[in-house]
């Protein structure tokens, strides 16, 4: 657990930092909204593995035992199972093309209309998370077609690349966007 939220958190960080600069926001109106809306929107994505556990598959071996835990309040113990066996679950919502096209629409809409840097925050961790972890598939499976199950669609390792690097300059030119 803790080496999954460091890594998200320490990317958050880091593209925060960038984009305040890059926006010369240096007083804490924006700074203090936008680094919130990062935190919710670096935590918001694993919210799917628990909705799977309670919702989607609550008969699931790994989803009893997150519920156990849960109800035993050892929250970190739960978490630290969800990230373990996060390759076991294939259903999850928020980790999908589906999803993510559709967020990415979302994401350009609340970026160019919305004044809310909170709201901001928000998407551009929240993409952030789904690009890190489609990155952490790919290293660990030389793969993310996990993510394409509901087109059958399957690509090689140069497509997936050329994939994740798209991604990164979506993110990039959204998260600059600012």
């Amino acid at each position: 657990m803790k080496r999954d939220l460091l890594t998200h958190f320490s990317f958050m960080l880091a593209l925060f930092i960038l984009i305040a600069v890059a926006n010369h926001w240096f007083t804490l109106t924006y700074i203090v909204p936008f680094a919130v809306g990062g935190l919710i929107g670096t935590l918001l994505p694993d919210v799917d593995h628990f909705i799977y556990a309670y919702i989607t598959s609550p008969t699931d071996l790994t989803s009893q035992r997150v519920a156990g835990l849960l109800s035993q309040r050892q929250f970190f113990k739960a978490w630290d199972l969800l990230v373990i066996t996060r390759a076991e679950r294939r259903e999850l919502i928020f980790h999908t093309i589906y999803f993510q096209l559709i967020f990415w629409v979302f994401a350009l809409l609340v970026i160019t209309s919305s004044g809310s840097t909170l709201a901001q925050g928000i998407v551009t961790a929240f993409a952030l998370h789904l690009l890190i972890d489609q990155v952490t598939d790919f290293m660990q499976t030389k793969n993310i077609n996990n993510w394409f199950d509901k087109l059958n669609i399957t690509l090689d390792i140069e497509q997936t690349r050329w994939y994740l690097i798209g991604n990164f300059i979506t993110l990039i030119v959204v998260g600059f966007f600012i």
